[in-house]
């Protein structure tokens, strides 16, 4: 939808392009997607990854975008190596094609296709004490010049259309309050931030902004790569609803 000028998305736009822009050009990009989920951690290994178009019933236009970006299979073997490091088991596969976590969020960031990707996988037990591990085992990737991404949603739940308009709002805002206050607030200890990530479904309107969790599970793996507050928040709608992003 946004790169077929959805307007309920403009703003999304706007702030992918503006962190696209502040971050200097990164040598390769890892995204953790939350549209994969293996049993084990798998990572994209081809050299030329195609489009995976993991949606249906929209226009003949989403299926004829192309985001011929190259793949990295010595970073992809790299990933392997450190969760295997970690005690994380992990396989690599060599013929999954890019999926529209990926493609739509860097199409918009970095229309030029020109640096190397590799795709991370979910795991389908959907543990967040998993997903933070994943990300301390990367941590090494940002010292060599990696932008690790995680390309899912801070609310994603768009079924809501005949709910109270005034309680939909309340349990949206109430849980990105909850989000903002985790990931930014410096004053807590990183044991403390944790926990509440690991306990995230608590929160206030969590089970409403997030039914199934994936879709906040990258957070988790950027959240272990970093291990501190977050450097910057961005907070944006998106059709109609509140979000928010998060930089380290």
């Amino acid at each position: 939808m946004p790169l077929l000028g959805d307007p309920g998305h403009s703003e999304m736009i706007a702030c992918l392009q503006e962190i696209a822009a502040r971050i200097p050009p990164p040598a390769a990009l890892v995204v953790i997607s939350a549209h994969w989920e293996e049993s084990v951690a798998t990572i994209t290994s081809a050299a030329q990854p195609p489009l995976l178009y993991d949606y249906y019933n929209f226009p003949k236009e989403a299926y004829q975008i192309r985001y011929p970006c190259p793949g990295e299979p010595s970073l992809a073997k790299k990933i392997h190596q450190m969760l295997g490091l970690a005690g994380i088991a992990s396989r690599l596969d060599a013929t999954r094609g890019l999926d529209h976590g990926v493609f739509v969020p860097l199409k918009i960031m970095y229309p030029n296709a020109n640096i190397p990707c590799v795709e991370v996988s979910l795991q389908n037990t959907l543990d967040p004490s998993y997903h933070i591990a994943v990300g301390k085992a990367l941590r090494q990737l940002c010292e060599q010049n990696v932008l690790v991404i995680g390309s899912g949603s801070s609310f994603h739940n768009f079924r809501t259309s005949g709910d109270n308009q005034a309680e939909s709002e309340r349990l949206n805002e109430s849980f990105e309050q909850w989000l903002q206050n985790v990931c930014c607030d410096s004053g807590v200890s990183e044991e403390q931030r944790a926990n509440e990530l690991l306990s995230w479904a608590a929160a206030p309107g969590a089970r409403y902004s997030h039914p199934r969790e994936e879709h906040l599970l990258p957070l988790h793996v950027c959240y272990g790569v970093a291990e501190s507050p977050c450097s910057e928040r961005f907070e944006l709608s998106i059709m109609g609803r509140l979000a928010s992003m998060y930089c380290w």
